[in-house]
């Protein structure tokens, strides 16, 4: 594919992206403004145009539907194996790092993985051990104070020195975590990141290699970066590698999670000569919802980096469709799927045509959706309930996974709680 066709598709702004000489560059890319698919055509002008080995190329997102849209893409622009780019989420790419680099990573060669429910039955079985109340001591809690620390690269000796007694039992927590999943041969997500990080520190010639080998580095939704994953990047980056960030500050909502939206502003900071592009041609909505969206954000965060860095990130909408929207407030949760549901039989009254099939409520959490069941029921409307549930987490498929576990690494006596 010549550099014309790669561009042909794409709007002003998208082709100024793609094409830019091979420097630092920070995309601020609106919703629906098409920056996966930016992102995708800048490899692939990389590969075809500037003659880039794919083999020198790393590109990381946040979810693995991402990671496979994103090398689907592609193979269908590139027509070459995934095998040879390093293609992948945070954590994918550094499991991989780790599996190939075990030993040097302090691990043994059948390390395994934990969910979240084998670190929550961790946990408790920790709570116990130390006869700690888990009426007080919440195995939920303490597995979040673990992450948070993971996810800003601490371990438990290098938490402040505190003389706070509740601190200090979180860090004994912590502690006796670590060593039962060093005695197991586990690490959790979490651990994935930090360990690989840990892996650059302590092994030069492994990061030097990476960093010879990574001469661009592009990533995805760059507003939901934490601490340790910045670092990871920082580090990988070396001040050789040419970096492509695509994010969105309007978009960061995983706080909860330790992304830190700074990180955009510590990039500015760290990379003097980065060239930063705004992409506000939004295709998945019309102009009323964008207005809408654009007014709520700016008048609850005055914060923005359209503030900071002086720069226009309004969007503009090429959807033509004419649907209105309609804000409902309710005063709590009960009034809202209320006023939710009697909109919706309002609007099936209305036309005649419509089933139940054309219709969704979408919740912000499962809690939500089971709160709207009674009331669908007794007035007796059919309706399909889809949780979020995974098939790892069903109880037989779980268990088989431990057997595997056991076979794989005998250990590891996790599996067995």
């Amino acid at each position: 594919m010549n550099d014309h066709s790669l561009l042909q598709s794409l709007n002003e702004a998208q082709q100024k992206v793609v094409s830019a000489p091979q420097m630092h560059l920070l995309v601020l890319a609106g919703a629906g403004s098409g920056k996966t698919r930016v992102l995708v055509h800048r490899i692939a002008w990389l590969v075809n145009v500037e003659n880039i080995s794919p083999h020198n190329i790393l590109a990381v997102t946040f979810t693995n539907k991402a990671a496979g849209e994103m090398r689907h893409r592609l193979e269908c622009l590139l027509d070459i194996p995934m095998k040879m780019m390093w293609v992948g989420t945070f954590h994918g790419l550094a499991h991989r790092l780790l599996r190939q680099h075990w030993e040097a990573a302090g691990l043994i060669q059948t390390f395994q993985i934990l969910d979240s429910d084998d670190q929550h039955r961790i946990i408790k079985r920790i709570l116990t051990s130390l006869n700690l109340d888990e009426a007080q001591w919440a195995a939920k809690k303490v597995q979040w104070f673990i992450n948070q620390q993971k996810d800003e690269g601490i371990r438990p000796h290098q938490i402040a020195n505190t003389q706070d007694p509740y601190t200090k039992t979180l860090i004994r927590i912590y502690q006796a975590y670590e060593d039962i999943c060093v005695r197991n041969g586990v690490i959790d997500f979490a651990e994935l990141i930090l360990r690989s990080y840990d892996l650059f520190i302590k092994n030069p010639e492994i990061l030097q290699h990476y960093q010879e080998r990574f001469r661009h580095i592009l990533v995805d939704e760059f507003q939901d970066t934490n601490t340790i994953q910045y670092a990871w990047l920082k580090l990988l980056g070396g001040g050789k590698s040419c970096l492509m960030i695509v994010g969105d500050d309007d978009q960061s909502i995983y706080k909860f999670r330790g992304a830190s939206v700074s990180n955009i502003l510590k990039l500015k900071q760290d990379y003097k000569n980065l060239k930063d592009i705004t992409l506000v041609d939004n295709y998945r909505s019309n102009q009323e919802i964008l207005d809408l969206a654009y007014n709520f954000i700016q008048t609850n965060n005055p914060n923005r980096l359209e503030t900071q860095l002086e720069i226009n990130k309004r969007l503009k909408g090429h959807n033509t469709d004419k649907s209105h929207i309609q804000v409902i407030e309710g005063k709590d949760l009960s009034e809202e799927l209320n006023l939710v549901l009697t909109k919706a039989i309002e609007l099936k009254d209305q036309f005649p045509d419509a089933t139940w099939n054309d219709f969704a409520i979408l919740t912000r959490a499962n809690s939500g959706a089971a709160e709207i069941i009674p009331l669908l029921e007794a007035k007796l409307i059919p309706y399909s309930f889809v949780a979020n549930r995974g098939l790892y987490r069903k109880p037989l498929i779980a268990d088989l996974i431990n057997y595997l576990r056991l076979l794989d690494n005998y250990h590891e006596s996790s599996a067995l709680y």
